[in-house]
């Protein structure tokens, strides 16, 4: 009898067991011996890819979360539009569509690893591997990537577009969107700190410059040295695609201050500033702020948290030998 039969049997008679416990079998060394320098080979092309792109790697943290949200961490996201194996891509859903980036730089990663391992490395694993690599070249944490996800053979662009958190939305909802992949309101505060690097386009958040909730005047939640500031980079009918930083100070550097903005009513997004006007979230945000230690240490638990979410495993999906498609 199998173990997870037995588990399975004990979920069934407690009625206590969250399925996101089954990811036990993701590991760390899930490459030792089929592809023992993966983390390498991942931070060599990313590193490659940082000397033309500074923001790069905030874009592939970007890619890991947008498909963990959908279906779990499977890679789908990566799938393009195909009316022979009928997938409707992901990367059309509005969160993703003129947003999403760096897919070239992952199949960059998948075409080294294959050289050096073919057919061993899901492009779900590249995703999380990337995001670490991210993290650590910006001067953040790194930590043991959990590894063995597959890949998935289907794409869900109707969950994309109900799933991914929005900047624009309340944080009700935004909770409620983290608790239904089994994250938490410390993940949801520890995995908005991504937002110490990378940049929002102006129409995510112009809005809140100019007519706030429809009241023809700005959030008034904002700073008002910042506003001026943001204005200037997103005037009135100016670019919707013009780009800010999302954090004013460290803009390329993964560190706390993303949570100083937020005491500081400098937080880009209604989505990050949210965080500091909710009791719920405002005690988690000052101790984020006032430690980056302790940052460090949520941040990593919650990229491991989130990096579980509904892996296929075993037999189950494939190794896609192109990201971009099915096998």
């Amino acid at each position: 009898m199998s173990p997870n039969y037995i588990l399975v049997v004990i979920c069934i008679l407690l009625s206590s067991c969250s399925f996101y416990e089954t990811n036990a079998q993701l590991s760390a060394n899930f490459y030792s011996t089929t592809c023992p320098n993966v983390s390498s080979i991942v931070q060599n092309v990313i590193q490659q890819a940082l000397q033309s792109d500074a923001h790069i790697g905030a874009s592939l943290i970007r890619l890991h979360f947008h498909d963990c949200f959908v279906n779990g961490c499977d890679a789908s996201l990566l799938l393009d539009n195909n009316s022979t194996t009928n997938i409707v891509s992901e990367k059309d859903a509005a969160p993703n569509t003129n947003s999403t980036r760096g897919f070239d730089v992952v199949d960059n990663i998948k075409t080294a690893l294959e050289s050096s391992c073919p057919g061993v490395v899901s492009c779900a694993d590249i995703l999380a591997l990337a995001a670490e690599s991210s993290v650590s070249l910006a001067g953040g944490p790194s930590w043991n990537v959990l590894l063995g996800r597959r890949d998935s053979r289907t794409a869900n662009q109707a969950g994309a577009n109900t799933s991914i958190p929005s900047p624009t939305e309340g944080l009700t909802n935004i909770t409620a969107k983290f608790t239904a992949v089994g994250l938490n309101l410390t993940d949801l505060v520890a995995l908005s700190g991504a937002h110490t690097f990378g940049r929002a386009q102006c129409r995510v958040f112009s809005a809140r410059l100019y007519n706030f909730n429809g009241t023809g005047n700005p959030d008034p939640s904002l700073n008002t040295t910042y506003l001026a500031n943001l204005r200037q980079i997103c005037p009135q009918n100016g670019s919707t695609t013009a780009l800010a930083n999302l954090d004013p100070t460290t803009s390329d550097g993964f560190d706390n201050n993303y949570f100083a903005n937020l005491q500081n009513n400098q937080g880009l997004l209604q989505s990050d500033q949210e965080l500091f006007s909710s009791a719920t979230t405002l005690s988690i945000v000052n101790t984020f702020s006032s430690n980056q230690n302790t940052f460090f240490q949520s941040f990593v638990q919650s990229m491991i948290n989130m990096g579980n979410i509904s892996p296929l495993t075993g037999t189950n999906g494939e190794i896609h030998l192109d990201c971009k498609r099915i096998n």
